[in-house]
């Protein structure tokens, strides 16, 4: 028998099983918002900056009607588990399948206004339901 270190795979794993016990609600699911940003090819909101193009993907936090300069428009808060992001569609009171807890893809260039990141009137792709 040599005397060779013990692979850390069981012990890494073991942690990994006792910090999602561990772990709240909020934190288990920005993880799974996290894995799913890698998964699709997305940006993650926290790196992403000013006048940048970027495609990323999260769950709908929020969706209100809010006014922008006497225009209509509809803005959501898009969360990936890294930070927020304010999604707004000038000329629009509302779109089919934009609620709160619906996940999506949105691609478009990223302004930051008064310290928050925005995509305005961003292409996007629903996810299919049942993935929530």
């Amino acid at each position: 028998m040599s005397g060779a270190p013990r692979p850390e795979k069981p012990a890494g794993r073991l942690r990994r099983m006792l910090d999602r016990l561990s772990s709240s609600q909020a934190e288990l699911h920005a993880d799974e918002l996290r894995q799913d940003a890698r998964d699709a090819g997305c940006s993650r909101i926290c790196d992403c900056h000013d006048r940048e193009i970027v495609k990323v993907t999260g769950t709908l936090r929020t969706v209100t009607q809010r006014p922008r300069a006497g225009v209509p428009a509809l803005e959501a808060e898009l969360f990936d588990g890294t930070a927020p992001l304010d999604v707004v569609w000038l000329g629009r009171r509302s779109i089919t399948g934009i609620e709160p807890g619906r996940r999506l893809i949105a691609s478009g260039r990223i302004s930051v206004s008064h310290g928050r990141r925005v995509l305005f009137n961003p292409k996007y792709e629903l996810r299919p339901l049942g993935q929530e």
